[in-house]
């Protein structure tokens, strides 16, 4: 089952709108295979997969079924390295275009115009630099994204649905892993011998930026170590 790319144009937002509205209701309960197959097959070449390079079962899912799709990656010049390494092995093992999408400042440009850790004292505003206006910049080339969002992981992704239009981006969001459970996620990785971020066999529930990020303990939802001294779950990706 493998969809072919083709060059689309962009569509306006009412039929975004209406594609995103009909394919959420008929894709409820279909394979990841399916969702993304829609996608790449409605999309062409204005289709685009995101990750963090936690693990790369979405890129690998989408690189069986569609071939030659973009992945977008923020590259926040704050990843731990071993990140970058499942990155640097997607690359050389996938049919996949990785895009790695850095901010506008450095790491020592933000320090210079904002003051040093800004990630500890505003993290939100951090993020937006980061990580926010990066991925606006980029998705300027599709109309279409998906991303790797579960409803098992926290309380904020329970009702993730597998298509939606976002409105404040005017895009279509598609999550083909959204009715996954870990237990899905860890037999797709056993079966295709997926790229997994070391990290997370060492503690850790989710893996972000290295000033954000800590292990979690049992009983902890898998995001729980993300940004662990602040009221704050999400980066504003997904909000």
């Amino acid at each position: 089952m493998t969809a072919t790319r083709t060059t689309t144009p962009a569509r306006g937002v009412d039929e975004l709108i209406d594609l995103a509205a009909e394919a959420g209701r008929r894709l409820e309960g279909a394979s990841a295979e399916q969702i993304v197959q829609w996608a790449a097959g409605t999309f062409g070449a204005r289709f685009c997969v995101t990750s963090s390079f936690a693990d790369a079962v979405l890129v690998h899912l989408v690189s069986r079924v569609a071939p030659g799709t973009e992945v977008v990656f923020l590259d926040t010049g704050l990843h731990f390295p071993e990140t970058l390494r499942v990155r640097d092995r997607v690359v050389e093992t996938l049919p996949v275009r990785v895009r790695s999408i850095r901010p506008r400042l450095t790491v020592g440009q933000q320090d210079g115009e904002h003051g040093p850790r800004l990630f500890s004292r505003a993290p939100d505003e951090c993020c937006a630099i980061r990580k926010v206006e990066p991925l606006e910049r980029a998705l300027g080339d599709y109309d279409a994204w998906a991303a790797g969002l579960r409803r098992d992981e926290s309380p904020t992704r329970a009702n993730t649905p597998v298509v939606h239009f976002e409105a404040s981006r005017g895009k279509v969001k598609v999550n083909p892993l959204a009715d996954w459970n870990q237990a899905d996620v860890d037999a797709y990785i056993a079966r295709w011998d997926v790229p997994v971020n070391p990290l997370l066999r060492q503690g850790y529930g989710s893996v972000g930026c290295w000033p954000c990020t800590r292990r979690t303990t049992a009983g902890e939802d898998h995001r729980a170590g993300r940004w662990a001294m602040f009221d704050k779950t999400e980066c504003g990706l997904h909000l």
